[in-house]
C-alpha cells in the first residue's frame, strides 16, 4: 500500500525533536554541527513542514547516535516522506491545499468525510466538480478551474486502486440538495453516487434534518488512520482560505466522537442509497 508522504514527514519530524531532545542539544547546537546556516531548516524538517534530503536525515541520525534497529527503521520513514515514485508525479499540476488531500488520501487505511453542504470532492462528477470549482474561484481568480477539476479527477482514483481505503461519506441533507446546479447535473451526480455506494468500500450516510439528539457542525471535516498504526492519526477542517491539520490525541479523539454521533443519527447504507435513488429519479 502507498505511503502517506506528509503523514510521514510529520512522523519523521517527530522522531527526530525526540532523539534530539533525547541527546540535550538545541537546534543551534545540531546545526553548528552540520555547518547549516541556520537552525530554520531543522525547525521545518523537525516540523514536517518539508520534504527532507535523505543526506541530511542520516547526518541528524550519525550525530544523534542512532543504533542499527531505529536507524534502518527511520531511514524508510525519510525515504516515504520524500518520495517521488509513481502517483506523486502525477501530483505536479495540483495546488497546495489539494495535493495535501491527495497525500492524506494516497496513504490512508480509512477515511471519513463529512461535508453540510457539498458532495465531497472524491464523490463528485466531473460536471459537478467544474461548477464548485469554479464558484470558489469566484473568491480566488488566481486559481486553475481546469486544472483543479483534473486534479480532483486524479484524487477519485483511489477509491478504485487495488487495495483501497476504506471510505465513509457522511452528508447533511443539505449537501444532497441541488443548491445552484442544473437538474440535469444534478440527477447525474446523484446517479453517480448510487453507482459509488455499490463499491465494496464505499459507505454513504445521509444525515435528515433535524435528526433528534444529532449535532450539525458546520464545518467540513475529514479524518484519516493509516496502515501503521505509529502514523498519526489526522483529522482535516476544511476552511475557506486555507485548512487546518490536527493530529494531536485529544483533538483526533473529539472529532472521532463527533463522527460516532452523526453515525448514530444518520440513515443505514441502504434507506441512504435508497433516499439518493427516489431524488434522482424526481
Amino acid at each position: 500500500m502507498p505511503t502517506s508522504p506528509v503523514i510521514r514527514r510529520a512522523r519523521l519530524g517527530a522522531e527526530l525533536r525526540q532523539l534530539r531532545r533525547r541527546e540535550a542539544l538545541t537546534l543551534e547546537q545540531v546545526c553548528d554541527r552540520l555547518g547549516w546556516a541556520s537552525t530554520s531548516k531543522l525547525s521545518r524538517i523537525e516540523l514536517g513542514q518539508s520534504r527532507p534530503d535523505l543526506a541530511d536525515v542520516l547526518d541528524l541520525l550519525d550525530i544523534y547516535q542512532v543504533p542499527p534497529p531505529t536507524r534502518d527503521a527511520l531511514i524508510v520513514i525519510a525515504r516515504d516522506a520524500a518520495t517521488s515514485r509513481g502517483w506523486w508525479k502525477a501530483l505536479g499540476e495540483m495546488g497546495e491545499r489539494q495535493r495535501t488531500y491527495a497525500e492524506l488520501e494516497a496513504g490512508a487505511a480509512s477515511i471519513v468525510e463529512y461535508q453540510p453542504a457539498v458532495v465531497p470532492g472524491l464523490l463528485q462528477t466531473p460536471a459537478y466538480a467544474r461548477a464548485r470549482v469554479a464558484a470558489a474561484a469566484v473568491l480566488a481568480p488566481e486559481v486553475d478551474v481546469d486544472a483543479e477539476v483534473r486534479a480532483r479527477a486524479l484524487r477519485q482514483e483511489v477509491l478504485r486502486r487495488v487495495d483501497p481505503p476504506r471510505y465513509t461519506a457522511l452528508l447533511a441533507e443539505a449537501a444532497c440538495d441541488p443548491g445552484d446546479v442544473s437538474a440535469a447535473m444534478w440527477r447525474e451526480q446523484l446517479r453517480h453516487l448510487v453507482t459509488l455506494s455499490g463499491l465494496a468500500n464505499v459507505t454513504l450516510r445521509l444525515l435528515p434534518r433535524g435528526a433528534a439528539g444529532a449535532p450539525h457542525p458546520l464545518t467540513p471535516y475529514s479524518c484519516y488512520a493509516f496502515p501503521d498504526p505509529a502514523d498519526p492519526r489526522t483529522v482535516m477542517l476544511e476552511a475557506l482560505t486555507t485548512d487546518v491539520r490536527l493530529a494531536t490525541t485529544v483533538d483526533v479523539d473529539r472529532y472521532q466522537r463527533l463522527t460516532e454521533a452523526l453515525l448514530a443519527a444518520a440513515l443505514s447504507p441502504e434507506e441512504t442509497v435508497t433516499a439518493l435513488a427516489r431524488r434522482a429519479g424526481e
